[in-house]
């Protein structure tokens, strides 16, 4: 389904899902809305010629999972929130390459909101996860 050469993508944009974000103690306890910006490397010529859904990444599909795991989630960090994301996608999904963005709107006055973007390519899939799991396994700094 994707050629790791291609420049095609699909994108969601504004995807907004309610969470437990934050580490302050009211963050904790109270959900808060996000708005996440998903763009995704996809061949998308077959499905042109075709006209077939079958033969590209189903964008509904995509977002049914996100809004799932989001909406189950409760992290400190929006970095690690916007991580599990990207590994989730590349793990269940056929693509090569995610770009993820997740935003908090008015989680700082005066601004329109903070958030973190990330690209990561499944070539890169199983070393994050060794990573992920050696920096679990470590000490925690006190």
């Amino acid at each position: 389904m994707s050629d790791p050469r291609t420049s095609d993508r699909i994108f969601l944009r504004g995807l907004a899902v309610e969470c437990i974000i934050g580490f302050i103690d009211w963050e904790r306890r109270v959900k808060q809305s996000v708005l996440i910006d998903l763009e995704m490397a996809v061949d998308c010529r077959e499905a042109a010629v075709r006209d077939d859904v079958a033969y590209t990444l189903n964008y509904k599909t995509v977002a049914k999972r996100v809004i799932a795991f989001v909406e189950g989630s409760s992290f400190n960090l929006v970095e690690t929130l916007v991580e599990r994301i990207a590994e989730l996608i590349l793990a269940e999904f056929a693509i090569p390459w995610v770009r993820v963005t997740v935003s908090k709107p008015g989680a700082i006055r005066g601004s329109r909101d903070v958030g973190v973007t990330l690209e990561r390519h499944r070539d890169d899939l199983e070393a994050w996860r060794a990573q992920a799991a050696a920096m679990a396994a470590a000490p925690v700094k006190a």
